[in-house]
C-alpha cells in the first residue's frame, strides 16, 4: 500500500473510487489521508469512494467505520505470541472470507467479519508462517469465536 500511496497515488485514487471497502492498517490510513485521527481519516476515505473502512490495529485490534457508526474490537488475547508475521493478512483473509461466505454487507455482518478476522489472525501468530493455520479445525475456530464473543460481550448497561 505504501508504494501506491507514495508512488502511484493517481492510480490508487482511481481504484478507490470503485471500491466499497478499504481494508488497511492504521499507519497506511494515516499516510493516505494525512490525518492522525481515524475518525477524520474515515471522512476523507469516504470522500475518495469507499463507504466502509476497516483499520487493522495489530495487537490493539480493529476499528470498523461505516456510514452508520464505528465498531472497535480488541485483538484476541493470547498468552504467547510466537510470530506476528502474516497476522494482518490472515485478518484480511478471515474478514473477507466471512463476508464472501455469508454474502451480506450489513453492519452486523461486518462486525462478525471483524471478529472472525481477529480470531483467524490469533491462530497465525501462535506458530511460524502458516503452520498453525494448516492444523486448525472448524471446531477450534468456532470455539475461539465463542470465547471471543463472550469476552467482549457487555450485557445491558
Amino acid at each position: 500500500m505504501n508504494y501506491w500511496i507514495r508512488g502511484a497515488r493517481p492510480a490508487l485514487e482511481a481504484v478507490l473510487k470503485e471500491v466499497d471497502i478499504l481494508l488497511v492498517n492504521d499507519a497506511e490510513v494515516r499516510e493516505l489521508t494525512q490525518e492522525h485521527s481515524l475518525i477524520k481519516a474515515y471522512r476523507k476515505i469516504q470522500a475518495m469512494g469507499p463507504r466502509i473502512l476497516v483499520v487493522k490495529r495489530g495487537e490493539y485490534g480493529v476499528a470498523l467505520f461505516t456510514p452508520t457508526g464505528i465498531f472497535a474490537a480488541p485483538a484476541y488475547p493470547l498468552e504467547n505470541v510466537f510470530d506476528p508475521t502474516g497476522a494482518g493478512d490472515t485478518f484480511a483473509g478471515g474478514f473477507l472470507g466471512y463476508l464472501a461466505w455469508i454474502e451480506r454487507l450489513d453492519v452486523t455482518a461486518l462486525k462478525h467479519a471483524a471478529l472472525v478476522g481477529s480470531v483467524m489472525a490469533s491462530f497465525t501468530v501462535e506458530q511460524f508462517s502458516t503452520e498453525r493455520l494448516e492444523q486448525i479445525t472448524q471446531d477450534e475456530v468456532r470455539n475461539r469465536l465463542s470465547l471471543f464473543s463472550d469476552m467482549i460481550r457487555v450485557e445491558d448497561l
